[in-house]
């Protein structure tokens, strides 16, 4: 599979996004955990979650340690980056709230590492801006933890791009990822995608094909896609993570799966060129 990097480090051109494996209308464990086996098998080396995937109040972690389980019980997935991020909560209604208080971020990511069952994460991120909390103190508390070793590489997660810029700075010129939304339907991180190429930092589309209930409408949104899925042979999931990895090579798009089929397809895209025709064209 087609590599890039984060922080200097090699990992597959798409990743698995977590999410749907443990949230409302997720599917039982042993589909999960056969997706993530799917999904190293496919050569993706590069898989996201964060602690507030889950669905019920009690169960912070619910995909962090999903993840952890089924990469322990695949046998070869030594090589696998794994990126949680912390600072979002669930209180168990469906609801998310935020909180970048240093001393919980703090706490938060010590929780994950034990729960991924690492000494220290291999990528961690803040979540989301809290608007009772300064960014710079929450950033600083990433910072922290960076220089503690409890994590081994710092990104943010929606952010704009002055949180870019001053959370490069805090870090020291650390700072390797920004997760921001970006699909057909939701292109208004097209500025932080772009600075993110200028900083060399990895941009991460979240819902790369338009989010879980809005992915197999894509054909339908988006003629396009699909009309130059048509031309070259391939799904319309595949032309739109192309075109998303053709608009930089710092895009690395996580598409959220829930079945084996869905990664496997996710990850063909790797292999996919569109033209610089038809990428002006998607883009336009």
């Amino acid at each position: 599979m087609q590599q890039r990097t984060i922080g200097g480090r090699e990992v597959s051109a798409i990743g698995l996004g977590g999410m749907p494996m443990s949230i409302e209308g997720r599917p039982d464990a042993d589909r999960s955990i056969a997706t993530i086996h799917a999904a190293v098998n496919a050569g993706v080396t590069f898989i996201d979650t964060a602690d507030a995937y889950h669905r019920d109040a009690a169960e912070v972690g619910h995909n962090e340690e999903l993840i952890a389980r089924a990469l322990r019980s695949h046998g070869d997935a030594d090589h696998v980056l794994v990126a949680t991020k912390g600072g979002h909560l669930r209180p168990g209604d469906g609801t998310w709230t935020q909180n970048g208080d240093p001393t919980y971020i703090k706490e938060a990511a010590k929780a994950s590492a034990q729960r991924l069952g690492v000494d220290s994460i291999g990528l961690y991120q803040f979540h989301r801006p809290d608007p009772a909390v300064p960014y710079a103190d929450s950033v600083g508390a990433v910072r922290d933890l960076l220089d503690e070793g409890v994590i081994q590489m710092a990104g943010i997660s929606n952010a704009n791009v002055e949180q870019i810029d001053q959370a490069q700075e805090i870090l020291g010129g650390r700072l390797v990822s920004v997760q921001n939304q970006f699909s057909p339907a939701f292109r208004s991180s097209q500025g932080e995608l772009e600075h993110c190429a200028e900083l060399g930092i990895a941009f991460l589309p979240w819902s790369p094909l338009g989010g879980i209930a809005n992915a197999k409408d894509l054909s339908g949104r988006h003629g396009a896609f699909q009309e130059v899925a048509d031309a070259v042979g391939a799904s319309v999931y595949q032309v739109t993570l192309a075109w998303e990895l053709a608009l930089a090579p710092t895009v690395i798009p996580i598409p959220g799966a829930s079945r084996p089929e869905s990664i496997r397809d996710s990850a063909g895209a790797a292999e996919l060129t569109l033209t610089a025709e038809q990428v002006a064209w998607l883009s336009a």
